[in-house]
């Protein structure tokens, strides 16, 4: 499933046809579980929809009758003010029920929506690291965005009006056939030759639809890219790329777009001439008719009157038949999403989870990504990491040290050995119980657009204030932060922009020290700031590393001199373990090259 939803925008153009008969329209279906616990607001807002439409056709009759009344003609013994009067009352009646209903599908397209929204985000947080670095995540806001909402519009406006325009056409046709079946006859004969021809041009208007909304999608990605990524941006003072670079998207979007257009417009000027061409003939002949004594002038008007109502629906399908299509491709991405199997469930731990000493073991993993099975990325480690220890790995970039952490997270799995916390296989216990138990400061602090508050309580949701407190102070955070006029509350702004590097940091050692884990991962945590950051950053990191197992990503050596073993990785395996006397001492070592590279040993 997750390769049919990577495929390329290419493999869809070129199934659009084939598939929306029937996987598109079998997924689609699915998507009815969503309308079940409004299905009452449905079935009275059809009901009322169905209602409005009959009803809709009196005034045509009436238009009719009204000039057989005027011409002493009446078939059904009425006069003009009675008619009058009937017409007001039909327009009241029509307008109450036309306001409940829009009302009714207002209520069923909103919570339906919200509904198919809130499981979709539901769906992608559960999703395994794996599933986004095979797609874009600009992509996937858009897409998903998108879809829901050619979802929500085909289910509030365009089918309802493609009901109606669907009830309009059976009621008027059957009193047509009914009252004038000459006439009627006459014209209905052309129907069959105009749908075949629709449904043939409709092919290609489904395939150019599904290629404008992959264009759209490629150039929405561009700008969720660039913005994402504004200060690399401007560094590189390339705004004049990335503006090129989505000017060329964008007109390739435009290019879409106007090819579809072409065709609609021709799909549309197609119908509307032939049928209205049908529909002048047939009115020739009606009126020859009445010339002849034949048939009434009202039930011409009649004639003439729901026949050009008919060919305004005729002429409106075709515009809300491709909406449908699209509506119906949105439905299958959606479902294609939905399908997908979640690492974890997004619903809250139901209890505290049992405390873990924090022992470390890895047994002979192997490991290569996902993307590249070719290219072994670990062989064979083996290392082991007692409870409360203090361990570093160091290395050269693509030795292999983050792959060791994300395994250790269960963000991937090793295609052999076998990696254990106490003893126990990580494979054997659920995955949000086995993340609880760590915490991670990364190198790059990532925060979110809230308060500082919230920031550091996302260690833990269900801190109290005090505990708020009590964190920031031990990550020598809470000086700074009462700098701020608004303290906690300060927002922080995108991706924590408002801070410094080192009041990022701070922040994200608080939350890790809310959240209390067994097990501290440390990814280059000071690596990016300065002299008196460091020192700061590194006094609150002794503070959060204490009393716990510490799993250090380092290249500056300096800070993991009094670590309890370093492992030196060396394209995939462990070369060197020692402490960093021991490994000082080696004149031949990766790790004494190292220092040697960072420290003067001569002096």
């Amino acid at each position: 499933m997750a390769r049919r939803f990577g495929r390329s925008a290419q493999d869809d153009k070129e199934e659009a046809t084939s598939r929306i008969s029937r996987d598109a329209l079998k997924k689609s279906r699915r998507l009815f579980a969503f309308l079940r616990p409004y299905r009452l607001a449905f079935l009275g807002g059809m009901a009322l929809l169905a209602l409005s439409s009959l009803v809709f056709m009196v005034f045509p009759i009436a238009s009719g009758e009204i000039i057989n009344v005027a011409t002493g003609k009446g078939e059904y013994g009425l006069t003009l003010r009675q008619i009058g009067l009937g017409l007001l009352t039909i327009l009241g009646v029509q307008s109450l029920v036309s306001f409940t209903r829009v009302l009714l599908f207002t209520h069923l397209s909103e919570r339906s929506m919200a509904d198919i929204r809130e499981a979709l985000y539901r769906k992608l947080i559960t999703l395994p690291v794996t599933f986004f670095e095979e797609h874009r995540v600009g992509e996937l806001t858009s897409r998903t965005s998108g879809d829901v909402q050619h979802l929500q519009d085909a289910l509030s406006i365009t089918s309802a009006e493609f009901l109606r325009q669907i009830i309009v056409l059976v009621t008027g046709i059957t009193y047509l056939l009914y009252k004038t079946p000459d006439l009627s006859l006459l014209m209905f004969a052309t129907f069959p030759v105009i749908v075949l021809l629709a449904l043939f041009m409709g092919r290609n208007i489904r395939k150019l639809s599904r290629q404008r909304q992959d264009e759209l999608a490629s150039s929405q990605v561009i700008v969720d890219e660039t913005l994402q990524t504004i200060q690399v941006v401007k560094t590189f003072t390339n705004e004049w790329f990335e503006t090129l670079r989505y000017k060329q998207a964008n007109r390739m979007a435009v290019r879409a777009a106007m090819r579809l257009g072409w065709h609609r417009s021709f799909f549309v000027a197609f119908i509307i001439a032939i049928l209205f061409g049908v529909i002048f003939f047939v009115l020739w002949e009606g009126a020859t008719m009445v010339q002849e004594g034949r048939m009434s002038p009202g039930d011409l008007v009649t004639f003439i009157a729901i026949t050009a109502i008919i060919g305004g629906s005729m002429g409106g399908l075709a515009d809300l038949y491709t909406q449908l299509v699209r509506a119906i491709g949105a439905s299958e991405r959606i479902m294609d999403i939905l399908d997908l199997p979640g690492e974890v469930s997004a619903d809250p731990p139901p209890v505290p989870v049992a405390a873990i000493r924090g022992e470390i073991a890895f047994r002979q993993v192997a490991f290569a990504y996902p993307g590249r099975p070719d290219v072994p990325v670990l062989r064979g480690i083996h290392l082991d990491v007692p409870a409360g220890h203090k361990v570093a790995l160091v290395g050269t970039s693509g030795a292999g040290k983050s792959t060791i952490v994300q395994l250790l997270l269960r963000l991937y799995t090793p295609q052999s050995g076998q990696i254990l916390i106490d003893g126990r296989d990580i494979r054997e216990v659920s995955l949000p119980e086995h993340r609880s138990h760590f915490a991670i400061v990364p190198q790059e602090v990532m925060l979110f657009g809230g308060t500082i508050r919230e920031n550091i309580r996302y260690g833990r949701t269900s801190a109290t204030e005090e505990e708020v407190l009590e964190a920031a102070e031990r990550a020598n955070a809470l000086s700074f932060i009462r700098q701020f006029p608004e303290g906690l509350d300060t927002v922080v702004g995108e991706r924590g922009i408002r801070l410094s590097g080192g009041q990022r940091q701070r922040v994200a050692i608080a939350r890790a020290v809310l959240r209390d884990p067994a097990i501290l991962i440390l990814d280059e945590a000071t690596s990016s700031l300065d002299a008196d950051s460091e020192r700061i950053v590194q006094e609150a990191l002794d503070n959060l590393m204490e009393g716990r197992t510490a799993v250090i990503i380092a290249h500056r050596l300096a800070t993991i001199r009094h670590v309890d073993c370093i492992y030196v990785l060396d394209q995939g395996r462990i070369v060197e373990s020692g402490t960093h006397e021991e490994l000082i001492r080696l004149p031949e070592g990766h790790y004494s090259r190292m220092a040697r590279l960072q420290f003067d040993l001569a002096e």
